[in-house]
């Protein structure tokens, strides 16, 4: 699947478990932008732009985002936690951005969200989304071999660690070694998930 291939689009709601994904909105401008700066410290080890996000620049995420939906390019969810009253404790993504017959899942927490499951469930939504649209064959995750509780979480849902390649740090804590995992149509729709 390539952005200009496809009109089909994953629903804007997504549950499974503890978890209720929706799709995000530039009217979640306040909601988002406070969460990122409650969790400035926690996020930018591993995300680039976390040091430095001010609300300008959460307002134009937004603004992608919604152009990103409407082209295919991505699909941005935010994560509420359903135990906590369907607070909203992070973002997660599909992203055509890996080829032909590929999505990336990309994901955040706040930091009293963690070890919970709860991004384990949203990678199964997101899992079971993705796979129902035309011409999706595999899913990856993608991040730097230091980020141990990224990585807990493709193992935990039975992803393959599928290949690792070198590349320079984009932010602090990196190493520049990144694993790839992969998740295939055909292991998801046996079980294998």
């Amino acid at each position: 699947m390539t952005p200009s291939t496809t009109t089909a689009r994953p629903p804007e709601t997504l549950r499974e478990g503890p978890v209720e994904l929706r799709r995000r909105r530039a009217a979640d401008l306040d909601v988002l932008h406070g969460l990122i700066e409650a969790n400035r410290e926690h996020l930018a080890p591993w995300l680039p732009w976390a040091g430095g996000q001010d609300r300008e620049g959460t307002r134009d995420f937004l603004r992608r985002t919604e152009e990103a939906w409407e082209t295919g390019e991505s699909f941005e969810y935010a994560v509420h936690d359903l135990a906590d009253g369907g607070r909203d404790v992070g973002q997660t993504s599909l992203m055509a951005r890996v080829g032909p017959g590929g999505l990336e899942i990309g994901y955040w927490l706040a930091a009293d969200a963690t070890g919970r499951g709860l991004m384990t469930a949203a990678v199964r939504a997101l899992l079971r989304a993705g796979f129902a649209l035309p011409g999706v064959e595999r899913i990856e995750i993608h991040h730097d071999v230091g980020n141990h509780a990224s990585g807990a979480v493709p193992r935990r849902v039975g992803f393959i660690q599928d290949r690792a390649f070198r590349r320079d740090p984009v932010a602090p804590a990196e190493t520049g070694s990144l694993l790839i995992w992969t998740m295939h149509r055909d292991t998801f729709l046996s079980g294998g998930s």
